[in-house]
């Protein structure tokens, strides 16, 4: 797949977890949508489209992801820490193998 120019309406986050990868955000006023797609280098791997009143939900939910209970901040600090009392290299509940 080629690289498509990025609309005049949106953004790209770069990715912290792999070289190359970022998350463009584009809005298309005209069609009520707005596309989140993934990037490897300069091939698209993942694309989601929204309609407009779906954004206000995603951003809930993304920060949500940020305002924790203190509890559970350092149990995300014990994890990083590596003392949650699980096997020595074994994926913390819930981790997804990156990809």
């Amino acid at each position: 797949m080629t690289v498509s120019p990025l609309p005049a309406h949106g953004t790209v986050v770069v990715g912290r977890d792999r070289t190359g990868r970022t998350l463009r955000v584009s809005s298309h006023p005209t069609l009520g949508r707005v596309v989140l797609s993934i990037w490897q280098d300069a091939t698209c791997v993942a694309t989601v489209r929204l309609a407009e009143d779906d954004v206000p939900d995603l951003v809930r939910a993304l920060t949500a992801g940020l305002l924790r209970a203190p509890e559970d901040a350092q149990d995300a600090e014990d994890a990083a820490a590596g003392s949650t009392g699980g096997a020595a290299g074994a994926p913390a509940a819930g981790a997804a193998a990156a990809g």
